[in-house]
């Protein structure tokens, strides 16, 4: 999935600070619609780089996704907690880490 709209999900993904999350629905937003989130999240799930911080995206409520690409939620969490990402419950983002 390397076309335009993946292109741009990436660029909008490596903007996202070491030590804060944003939701699929803030980048699909910035894209020019929320309801992109779906789109965004097939785009990121689908990422093999190192290079596009897909980790620090999760859901509108702050939660982990259940089948991060790259290794499930505990290794998402794993590489939030390495930045400083701090939890309100075992796989839920604390809001205050969250943009957007």
């Amino acid at each position: 999935m390397r076309g335009q709209f993946a292109e741009s999900v990436y660029r909008i993904t490596k903007t996202i600070p070491k030590g804060k999350a944003a939701s699929y629905g803030w980048i699909g937003l910035q894209l020019g619609s929320r309801r992109l989130a779906r789109a965004v999240g097939n785009v990121l799930h689908a990422n093999r780089s190192a290079d596009v911080p897909c980790h620090r995206v999760v859901n509108c409520r702050g939660r982990l996704a259940e089948k991060f690409g790259q290794g499930g939620w505990r290794e998402q969490k794993s590489r939030l907690v390495g930045e400083g990402v701090k939890f309100a419950g075992i796989k839920q983002v604390d809001r205050c880490w969250m943009i957007g």
